[in-house]
C-alpha cells in the first residue's frame, strides 16, 4: 500500500468473528505487555517460521477488529496521503468553506496541485490534536473562572 486509503466497510465481515478475533489478541497482549514482537505460528505455505509482527501494528489490529465487531467500518491510510479539501474537512466534521478559511489561515499546511488544494493526512491530525488541547484548556480555564466566581 503506497498512497492508497483501504478501507472495510460495516457488513463486509463477520462480526462475531471479528470480535473473538479482537479479543483474542487483547487478552495475549495483555498477558504479554513486555513483548515488543509478537510471534504468529501459522501455516505460512512452505514457511515453517513464526510470523513476527511489531506490537503497535497488533494493538492496531486489534482495535481495528473491535470496531469492525461493533458493526463499524474501519479504514488505514497512511499519513503522507494526500487528501482533497473535501475529505479533509469530512474527516475534521466541518464545512468545506470553514476547512478553506483554516487553510488560507496558516493554520492547515497544504500543497496547491494545480489549481486544487492538498492536504497531507499528517497535517490534518496534528491540526486536530492541537484543536483539542486548545479545546481543553478553554474549557479548563473557563471551570476554573466559573469556580472563581462561584467563590465569591
Amino acid at each position: 500500500m503506497t498512497n492508497a486509503i483501504s478501507g472495510i466497510r460495516p457488513g463486509d465481515v463477520d462480526t462475531e468473528v471479528a470480535g473473538r478475533a479482537a479479543r483474542r489478541i487483547r487478552d495475549y497482549l495483555a498477558s504479554n505487555p513486555d513483548e515488543q514482537a509478537i510471534n504468529i505460528d501459522a501455516e505460512l505455505g512452505d514457511v515453517d517460521e513464526a510470523l513476527v509482527v511489531p506490537r503497535a501494528a497488533v494493538v492496531m489490529f486489534a482495535q481495528m477488529l473491535g470496531m469492525l465487531a461493533q458493526g463499524q467500518g474501519v479504514q488505514v491510510m497512511p499519513d503522507h496521503a494526500m487528501l482533497t479539501s473535501q475529505q479533509a474537512a469530512d474527516l475534521l466534521n466541518v464545512s468545506r468553506p470553514y476547512l478553506i478559511k483554516l487553510l488560507d489561515n496558516k493554520e492547515i499546511p497544504y500543497r496547491l496541485v494545480g489549481t486544487h488544494r492538498r492536504i497531507a493526512f499528517a497535517d490534518l491530525t496534528e491540526y486536530k490534536r492541537r484543536d483539542i488541547k486548545d479545546r481543553h484548556a478553554a474549557a479548563a480555564e473557563l471551570t476554573a473562572l466559573g469556580e472563581e466566581l462561584g467563590e465569591d
